[in-house]
This record gives structure tokens, C-alpha cells and sequence, in this order.
């Protein structure tokens, strides 16, 4: 069952978080002296289960000298607030943060998380198409993408019952029936929301979260309890990402969960790496983030982090290029927009959701 793998994928994420707080413990040791120079990674939980132990051994074999150090604070939102208390407290212990989304970034930078990258150091952005590079401002890239909406189990809920539209999700049929992220800790959530408002505009999207909230189930602080509560049978529909039918095929062979693009929609979510400010080791920084553009790298994305790579030259597996879907109408909000309301939105909507519940 796709749900016991990814439970014992959350106790690798514990288990990933206790050995690199462990590694951070022991840096005076004999295996920490061995190594010239240290670089310390900040993501969130997911990543830290899935594809970066294999990151950490295939950038340690390129530069042996040097050893990488993970950390997953928690989802991306909760490691973003970790960096910036870190920033705030006198320094982060982040040389660089990957995982933060396109939607997230705005106040990252107006919290100074992030140095200026130096782009001459990085030949692999070149086989990023241009319309995925997003951050104006020159402070991260993308190393990967997807695309937020909605998934239903199948097995519940026929062809017949599915809502085609965002606002058939708030008919009374399906009291009780969704799962939501809170936008506040989880970039999944954050996406959701963000969808929300290009829909429905400002303030419209308050009114169709007032009539959506009779129809949640709960709003959890990040996909994986979202998941966990998806997968016990708890509600037949959650906010997920289009790659969730190609991830059960994977895992578990069954394709029950499948995906909803209403009107063809769905949010295209990209995430991000950068070098965090105040690192000491900006050049090895430089060097890892463009190890993450790498085929190398990029080949992991799909069945480690289910999400899309943006290297160009990166092939699909076929049973991904055929269960991971691509709306036709991909929906993202302007980065502008974003950065100017973005905090007044999640005020509103918070003052909102706890009000109904």
C-alpha cells in the first residue's frame, strides 16, 4: 500500500533529520577533521526522504573533500521561517535552502534569506528553459516544477460525482469530503490558496473560502498528514499534485488516485534553490547549486520528489510521462502581485478559516 510506503518514508525523514543534527553534533569528530570543508543544506521533509541522500553521495564522490549535510526543519514554509529566525538571531547555520517555491519567495527576499548567485558559475541554468527561470531578481533558480490541484479516490467517487469546476467543490455534496493545507507551512497549501485568488480575485477568493470551509475535512500543516488522512479513507479528495497517479503506480501499483484539473486548470508550482546569506563557503555553495541542475541530479526528480525536472536534456520514465499530468491551463499569479499581499492575504484567509472552525 502506497500509504505503509509512505509512512516508512516519514520515519526515513526523522531518521534523515536525527543523523544530520547528529553529524552537526559531531563536526570536531575524526570524520568531520577528514573533510576540508562542510556544506550545510536546509529543505523541507520530503526531499530530505527522497532524493537527498543520493545528492549528498553523488556531490561527496565529485569533490571528496567535502561533506554535505542535510537538515529538514519540517515543510518548506517551516523551514523558510527557520532560516529567516536563524537570519534574525545573528546568522543561519544554511549555506543553501532548496525547496522553497516560486509563491514563497517574495518574502524570502524581503527577509534577506537569500545571496545574489552568480550565474557564471552555473552552466547547467543554460539547459533551463527561460520560462521556468522566474526569479527576476537573480537571487535563486529552479531545480524542479509541478503542478498543485486536486486529487480524488476513484474508488469513491465515480466519473459521475467529480466537481469540474473550483466552485463545485463548494457544493453541499461534498461536505467534509476535502483535505486543505494551511498556506502559512506548506508551499502545496500556499500554491492552493494562490490558485484561489487568480480565480476569484481580492477580495472574491475569501468569499469562496467561506463557502468551501463546510466541505473541509480539516486543514493540515502540510501535505504529508494531509496524505496520511487521504490515504485512511478520511475524506476522497485533497490538495496534491498532478504526479500523485504516476507516484501510486510506482509505489504500489494501483492507480486509485487520480487527478482533477477543473477547466483544465491546475497551479504550476516551482521550486527553487539559492545560496543562503552569510554562508562562508559561497564558491562550494555555487558548485552544489549547479550539481542540482545536472542530469545527475535532475534523473532523481521524478520518482524520488514526483515532481517535473527543468533540465531540458532530463528524459521521463515512460510510466511518469504517462500518469503525471500537465493541465492545459496551467494558473500561476504574478510574483509582484504576490510579493505586495502576500501577508496580508494569509492574515485574511487564517482570520477567516479559524473563525468558521
Amino acid at each position: 500500500m502506497l500509504h505503509a510506503v509512505l509512512r516508512f518514508r516519514r520515519w526515513l525523514v526523522l531518521a534523515a533529520v536525527l543523523l544530520a543534527f547528529a553529524g552537526a553534533a559531531l563536526a570536531g569528530g575524526p570524520a568531520a577533521q577528514a573533510a576540508e570543508q562542510r556544506l550545510v543544506v536546509y529543505t523541507y521533509d520530503s526531499f530530505a526522504a527522497g532524493p537527498a541522500q543520493a545528492i549528498k553521495e553523488g556531490f561527496e564522490a565529485l569533490y571528496p573533500d567535502v561533506e554535505v549535510v542535510f537538515l529538514a526543519p519540517g515543510s518548506a514554509g517551516e523551514t523558510l521561517a527557520r532560516i529567516i529566525a536563524e537570519l534574525h538571531a545573528g546568522g543561519s547555520d544554511a549555506d543553501v535552502f532548496i525547496g522553497i517555491s516560486d509563491t514563497q519567495l517574495p518574502r524570502a527576499i524581503d527577509q534577506g534569506v537569500f545571496m545574489k548567485l552568480d550565474r557564471s558559475l552555473l552552466p547547467n541554468l543554460a539547459k533551463v528553459p527561460a520560462h521556468l527561470d522566474f526569479d527576476e531578481t537573480g537571487h535563486v533558480v529552479p531545480f524542479d516544477h509541478g503542478y498543485v490541484t486536486i486529487i480524488y479516490d476513484s474508488r469513491v467517487l465515480s466519473e459521475d460525482e467529480l466537481p469540474r469546476t473550483l466552485e463545485d467543490l463548494t457544493d453541499p455534496r461534498f461536505r467534509g469530503r476535502l483535505i486543505a493545507i494551511d498556506p502559512r507551512t506548506s508551499s502545496v497549501g500556499h500554491a492552493f490558496l494562490m490558485w484561489t485568488i487568480a480565480e476569484y480575485g481580492d477580495p472574491g477568493y475569501l468569499e469562496f473560502w467561506e463557502r468551501l470551509a463546510p466541505n473541509l475535512l480539516t486543514v493540515t500543516g502540510g501535505w504529508s498528514a494531509a496524505y496520511s488522512q487521504y490515504e485512511a479513507g478520511e475524506a476522497p479528495m485533497m490538495v496534491s499534485y498532478s504526479t500523485d497517479t504516476a507516484a501510486g503506480v510506482y509505489y504500489a501499483g494501483s492507480a486509485h488516485s487520480r487527478i482533477l484539473t477543473p477547466q483544465g486548470q491546475a497551479y504550476q508550482q516551482i521550486e527553487a534553490v539559492g545560496i543562503v546569506s552569510g554562508t562562508g563557503v559561497p564558491e562550494l555553495a555555487h558548485r552544489f547549486v549547479d550539481y542540482v541542475l545536472s542530469e545527475e541530479v535532475q534523473s532523481l526528480i521524478p520518482t524520488t520528489n514526483w515532481m517535473f525536472p527543468v533540465n531540458a536534456e532530463t528524459p521521463l520514465p515512460d510510466f511518469f510521462a504517462e500518469y503525471a499530468v500537465v493541465p492545459e491551463n496551467p494558473v500561476r499569479l504574478d510574483a509582484r502581485l504576490i510579493e505586495e499581499n502576500e501577508q496580508r492575504w494569509l492574515r485574511e484567509w487564517a482570520r477567516l478559516i479559524t473563525g468558521l472552525r
